[in-house]
Formats: structure tokens, sequence, C-alpha cells
């Protein structure tokens, strides 16, 4: 792990991030010649601060690729133009060897892979940095694919990991803008994230469950999946022969509709979130193929998402008080998803909220440019230190890739007019009797419940004031950086002491005349008046480049 942590520091130095690894104090743990000469490389040319810290994240691996790519949907947490940048960290990497392949599948099945599959493609047709794919034939002549899991990348992903929650934790306790962002919870995300797409059986029954979703569905296929042929790091499913659907001039030459590609494909996504609660999140065009008859092909299932009923609602709820302009009532629907912090200056978010809302004011939901929109919403969340939940991050993303795929096919197309039908059944099934009487019934129960616990709840407060065991939590931000400063001055000043200890051992040396001698002098006392002089330098140097005299 030291070794990995080398690594990191000294790409962070590369790109230009060696302040970040002093204010965390790790730059010790780096190379020798990143320690001393304070960067070893430059950028080939100039790049903007976003463009930097993507090619960190490329070069570090895979781990750091899906933390890139994770933030990338997270407008709450960084700035739009990182958020642009990060979206295009690729998984492309180097395919590995096909005895690495045999060798992984020959483990997991514990045979041979000539008793699992009648052939098996050498080079692979797809190479990502968690696994590739080759095509297959199983014994009874099927043509399937099959993705393989890359060898050891659950060691380095477990290795990155740990480091990310050790930097994540160190930010949290001392850097005070860290704080506000929860560093450890991020990493939180990015754990599940790369856990379940390693997961190949997880990926497995995801594909399970689409496919029964989308099962009377004439414009959506689902490749089949086989269990018996899967595993953690194998996954075999059904080849299907199509066209990526970026691929507009054989799509053009095959005499398909674009439009009705985009319109099936946004539908599909709709029914995913509005009916099923279930939906793909990663709906890009590597993972969209477009069969020769014009129907879709979705792949790649290790990032899915899910929302409950009551978040279907509540999505519409905040569409209705976008378009009518209600900032009271969007503040509480943010408050229902919990996004709302304690210390939020509601009078100053509503003015702020109110002017993008106004812009939006009056319109129809098929006049709503969706992603716009929602880029807006999350520059302002980030602005007032809003976080949104993961799933709904996850959803949003979704929305957005979709939205991209769409506008790919018609660079006009409005996901929105897809989008209305769905919402306007929600709001119709609002109004059933059966449905008003059910959720009267909820709310009913749900205040008796809270007046039958209030006066023991009360009653538990009282007594626990009575004994003095009451206490009010508060978070001093200022002690942290006093201690710290304390911290770095003590440090300083036995630096200093040790210095002085050197120089006067360095002159009783001096003094006695022991041997052996160079120009006459003792030569380990003059060793230690060089020493000496290093570490005073050297010190002279850290004060006046932190400026903390």
């Amino acid at each position: 792990m030291v070794k990995r942590y080398g690594i990191i520091i000294d790409t962070l130095i590369k790109y230009g991030f060696g302040y970040f690894v002093d204010q965390m104090g790790i730059r010790s743990l780096g190379s020798f010649r990143s320690r001393f000469k304070g960067r070893f490389a430059t950028p080939p040319r100039p790049c903007s601060g976003p463009e930097r810290v993507r090619k960190v994240l490329e070069e570090l691996g895979p781990t750091y690729v899906k933390f890139g790519q994770l933030m990338s949907m997270r407008q709450d947490l960084i700035p739009k133009e990182y958020a642009e940048e990060f979206a295009k960290l690729q998984n492309e990497v180097p395919p590995f060897s096909f005895d690495e392949v045999k060798r992984v599948v020959e483990e997991e099945f514990g045979k041979k892979i000539e008793d699992i599959f009648l052939s098996f493609d050498s080079n692979s047709i797809a190479a990502a940095s968690i696994g590739q794919v080759h095509r297959a034939k199983l014994l009874d002549g099927t043509e399937v694919v099959v993705k393989v899991q890359r060898p050891g990348i659950r060691k380095v992903i477990s290795s990155d990991l740990d480091i990310l929650y050790s930097m994540a934790g160190f930010a949290e306790e001392h850097v005070e803008e860290a704080k506000l962002y929860s560093p450890v919870d991020v990493v939180d995300e990015i754990y599940h994230s790369i856990h379940a797409e390693m997961d190949y059986v997880q990926e497995a029954r995801n594909i399970e469950r689409f496919r029964r979703n989308f099962e009377n569905d004439p414009d959506i296929v689902i490749p089949n999946v086989y269990l018996e042929y899967s595993t953690r790091r194998v996954l075999t499913m059904e080849y299907i022969d199509g066209v990526k659907c970026n691929n507009f001039e054989t799509l053009e030459e095959m005499g398909l509709d674009r439009y009705k590609i985009a319109e099936n494909g946004t539908k599909a996504f709709m029914k995913q979130i509005f009916e099923d609660g279930f939906f793909h999140a990663d709906m890009h065009s590597g993972n969209v193929l477009i069969l020769e008859d014009g129907r879709i092909c979705l792949l790649d299932f290790g990032m899915v998402g899910s929302i409950s009923n009551e978040m279907k609602n509540l999505l519409v709820d905040a569409l209705l008080a976008i378009t009518r302009e209600d900032v009271t009532q969007y503040l509480e629907v943010m408050r229902d998803f919990g996004m709302v912090p304690d210390e939020l200056d509601v009078h100053s978010f509503k003015i702020e909220y109110g002017y993008i809302l106004s812009k939006y004011y009056g319109r129809s939901l098929k006049q709503l440019d969706t992603p716009e929109m929602i880029a807006e919403m999350m520059t302002l969340l980030r602005k007032f230190r809003i976080r949104i939940p993961p799933n709904i991050a996850l959803l949003f993303k979704g929305v957005m890739t979709v939205s991209g795929f769409a506008l790919q096919m018609v660079p006009d197309f409005n996901v929105t007019i897809v989008a209305e039908p769905y919402a306007k059944g929600i709001m119709r099934n609002r109004l059933k009797p059966k449905q008003m009487t059910e959720s009267l019934y909820s709310d009913l129960w749900q205040t008796a419940r809270m007046l039958h616990k209030a006066p023991l709840q009360i009653s538990h407060i009282l007594a626990t004031a009575e004994k003095g065991y009451l206490n009010l939590k508060f978070d001093p931000h200022e002690m942290d950086r006093i201690v710290a400063e304390i911290s770095s001055s003590s440090n300083r000043l036995a630096f200093s002491f040790i210095i002085s200890a050197i120089i006067v051992g360095s002159s009783l040396i001096i003094q006695t005349g022991m041997e052996p001698h160079i120009w006459s002098v003792p030569l380990f006392g003059l060793m230690g008046f060089l020493v000496a002089a290093f570490m005073g330098i050297w010190l002279m140097v850290y004060i006046l480049k932190t400026g903390k005299i």
C-alpha cells in the first residue's frame, strides 16, 4: 500500500497538485524526487484544472476512473466544468492475454475451458478496466458473449479504496472545506458502485429482472443470461448482432428512422422509472445496439438504480412546483427527500431558486428542457451545499444519459415530451378515490402513532434533563483550526530544539579534537554542523513557503 501511496502522490505532483499533497501532509510518502524537487514532470501542454484532474484519474487506473465517472453525475458536489470533464473518462484499456482469460474461466468453473465451451475466440471484442468480452459458443452450438473479469483487479481496487477511505477521513478531519461534502460518504458511494459492477452474479440478476420487465415490449431487446455459465468473475450472455447506436452512416443505410429509435429508447427509460421502479443508469451509446429491424438492445447492467412509489410522487411534485413557480412547495419536496441541511439560509435560497424557476413558470412539461433545468438546479444546490441522495443522483445521471442518447439521434429531440404522459398518469392515479383513501389512512395512522409516542418521548427528555445528563451538541469549527495551528507551531519548535542540540553537540565534539580529522577539524563535528545547516535551511524554506512565521 505504501508503494501505491507513492504512485498517487507522484502523479498528483506531476500534474501540478503539489499544494494539495502538502495540505494533506503526505509528501513524505512520495518518491525521493517528488519530496525534494517538488515536481518531476510537466504536462505536455497547458491544461485547465478540470483536464489535469481527469488526467490524474486516468493515470491512476480503474478505481479513480470510477470515482471520476461517479463525480460526473454529482454537480451538487463539484462545479459543472469538472463534471463535464469527468464525463469524458473512459474505461478502455489494453486487453489482457488469452492465457489469463483461460485461467480465470477455469478457476471459476473448476474445469478446462474446452469442457465448458465448444469454441472461445482468443481475441476480445471489447476491453474495459474491470473486464473484457469475448465471443464463444456453448457445447450445444449457441452463440454467446462471455465477460471475464480482469485478473487481480479486486486486489488493486481494494487497496485503492483503503487509500481513498484513509485520505477522505483525514480530509474530513483536518480540511475545513472538505467537511461540508462528507468525503467519507462519497467514498462509500464509490465502494458500493464499484463492488456492484464487479459482482457478475448481481449483474446477471439485473439482466433477468430487465428481461421480465420488457418481455412484452416489441421495441426493446434484453439479452438472455446463462446462469449456469456465470459466476462472480464470468458472465455469459446471448450474442446479439447489432449496430452501435452512434454509427449513423450504417443506420441510414439500413433505412431506420432515427426519431423512432430516440423515442423508443426514451420511452423505455420512462417505463423503467415510472412503471418498473428499476432503471438502467448508463444508457450511453456504447451500451445501446440497434438491430436490423429497428429494435433497441440494451447492454451492460452493472449500473442500475431503483425508485420507490413515494419517490415517484415526490419527483412529480417537484416538476409541478417548477412549472407553477412554487418555491415553497419545491423546498418542502426537498425536505421530504432529506436534502435540506439545518443551516440552510432559507430566505436567500428562495430568492435565488425563485429566479431560476421564473424561467420555467407557466411552461407545459413539453416545453421544459430537462437537462438544462437539472444542470441549473445542481449548480444552485452546490452553492447552498445541499447534497442529493445517491439514488437521486443516479436517477439524474440516467436522465442526462438517455437525453444525450436521444439528442445524438435527433438534435432537437425533447425528452420531456415522452415523460409527460407518465407524469400525468401518476397524477391521475393520485386523484382516484381508492388511492386518496389509502393515502389518508396512511397519514392518519402516522399522525396517531406520533401523538401516541409524544408524551413518552417528552417524559424521557425531561427525566434526562432532571438528572443533569442532557447535553447540547455543537460543531466548533474554529477549534480544529486552532488545534492544527498549535500542533504545527509545536512541531516547528521541537525541530528548532533538535537543530540547536546538534549544533551544541557538534561544538563539543570539535572542542575535544577527536579523530578522524578533515581539514584539521574533527569529521563528526563538521558533519553535525552540515546536518544542522541543512535542517535549518529546510525549516526556513518551509516557514517562508507556508507563510506561517
